[in-house]
């Protein structure tokens, strides 16, 4: 049984050497590398004022200064320190003091290793659980990003993504894994690379994407192999999450991995080890593992096709992105994001692009997201001979008459559903007449949008507009 974090430091108070031995132990094959053995009591408080502690295991018989004096003081000066009672007096009403005093958890000597392990991770995870509560309550009374640098390249002024950054300083700091789930082209990968920059790991940022590898591959990708450990392995190979050694490794597209892959990953999550192919000894890591999937995961572990065990232990923090028509607030920078972005790569000065422009990607549902909104800038500026954007150009690789996607598609059925008509049914020309209005308003009174809102031509919407004399229609008139 291994601890999910190998940067806990921890102190035992005991003053038997072969206890603070064996405990030691015990936590070192836990995964525990910083440990600090006191065998005085008297020795706590003096360095406790130089360094802290992720926890405390604590005997109650020693001479000097008692457990229960210690535990006393600890828990009014150091309350945000954990601590468990390791010792031999086997009393109910004792424990139950301690527990009142401010104890976690009250061990009885001889204590067995998956006992004091169990205890250790379940005290941890309980205050680590705290922290991230009080630090995303202070996040969010605040308004305010300390790490803003780490979400530069993430372009948005949108209050959900706003929220999703705080949350994201809070869970960086653990090491605990991270699924981001969202549509194709939301930008996931960014939202990795900003944990891994808040987190401040050492090590690197190792990506891969895992969709279509088979087991064989997947365990080489990731574990790396030994000379000989198939036809043509003529030399040793160490695998990405080596290369992510005290970094993040990235898994996209996990929910396409294979159940042997899956097993293995839980292996990894659990235990903090891994096999490399074709070798028994198994090798430890500290990668942080972040993970993300476009496909609905809830589904996938519904249908079976995804291990129910490996998902909760991913789901140890979770980020959703949002659509890109969740967060249409954003599409004016992105579109001036993408123009100097793509001019630069070419070479070129940035073209300005016309006002309708705007209005004409509000109105489109973006089913690629983030992705096709940059590939239809680079497009049009590659495409671009004057120094403004064809709005022409965009209408091509638009069609909103036929934009309607999946999600937009249950909209409309729900609005059907929801509709009620007065008991005089309105006639078709007073619907055509809403309809049209409607278009002009969420067009802002520019007819070419409105009309291919409409499913007609510029030339159709003209003639009914003839028709239409009401004042809001006569504004519309005169904006074009």
């Amino acid at each position: 049984m291994k601890v999910d974090n190998f940067n806990y430091s921890v102190a035992i108070v005991d003053d038997e050497k072969e206890a603070l031995y064996t405990y030691s132990i015990m936590l070192k094959q836990a995964g525990i590398k910083d440990i600090t053995l006191i065998e005085d009591p008297r020795e706590l408080p003096i360095l406790l004022r130089e360094r802290s502690f992720s926890l405390i295991l604590l005997d109650l018989s020693m001479p000097f200064i008692s457990g229960f004096e210690l535990l006393k003081f600890l828990t009014l000066e150091y309350p945000e320190i954990p601590i468990i009672i390791i010792t031999a007096i086997k009393e109910i009403d004792t424990a139950v003091e301690c527990i009142k005093m401010g104890a976690c958890d009250y061990l009885v000597k001889p204590i067995e290793k998956n006992k004091i392990i169990s205890s250790i991770k379940k005290v941890l995870e309980m205050n680590r659980l705290k922290e991230e509560i009080k630090g995303l309550k202070h996040r969010l009374i605040e308004d305010k990003l300390e790490y803003e640098e780490a979400f530069s390249e993430i372009i948005t002024i949108n209050q959900k993504m706003r929220g999703i950054f705080k949350y994201i300083e809070v869970v960086s700091k653990t090491d605990q894994p991270i699924l981001i789930t969202g549509e194709t082209g939301t930008g996931k990968e960014l939202i990795a690379r900003a944990i891994h920059k808040v987190s401040s790991k050492k090590g690197d940022f190792v990506a891969v994407n895992v969709a279509g590898l088979d087991d064989t591959m997947f365990s080489d990708t990731l574990f790396g192999h030994r000379k000989g450990a198939f036809t043509g392995a003529i030399s040793p190979r160490e695998g990405l999450i080596a290369k992510a050694k005290e970094g993040t490794l990235f898994l996209d597209e996990i929910g396409d991995i294979t159940e042997a892959s899956q097993l293995k990953l839980l292996r990894v999550l659990q235990e903090k080890v891994y096999y490399p192919l074709g070798s028994d000894l198994p090798k430890s890591t500290d990668a942080r593992i972040i993970v993300a999937t476009n496909q609905d995961i809830h589904e996938l572990v519904k249908n079976g096709k995804f291990r129910k065990d490996l998902f909760f232990r991913l789901k140890a923090h979770h980020i959703h992105l949002p659509p890109l028509r969740e967060r249409k607030d954003d599409i004016p920078l992105l579109v001036e994001h993408f123009i100097s972005e793509s001019a630069n790569s070419l070479g070129k000065k940035a073209p300005k692009y016309p006002p309708e422009l705007i209005i004409l990607l509000m109105n489109y549902d973006f089913p690629g997201n983030i992705r096709e909104l940059k590939m239809m800038i680079y497009d049009a500026v590659a495409r671009c001979s004057s120094q403004f954007l064809s709005l022409d150009i965009f209408k091509d690789m638009i069609d909103i008459s036929n934009s309607i996607d999946n999600n937009l598609k249950s909209e409309i059925v729900k609005f059907y559903i929801q509709m009620r008509f007065p008991e005089k049914l309105p006639t078709l020309k007073e619907m055509e007449n809403l309809l049209i209005k409607e278009a002009l308003r969420r067009s802002k009174g520019n007819q070419g949008i409105a009309a291919t809102m409409l499913g007609i031509t510029r030339q159709a919407l003209n003639k009914r507009l003839k028709k239409l004399t009401t004042p809001e229609i006569n504004f519309y008139k005169s904006q074009n």
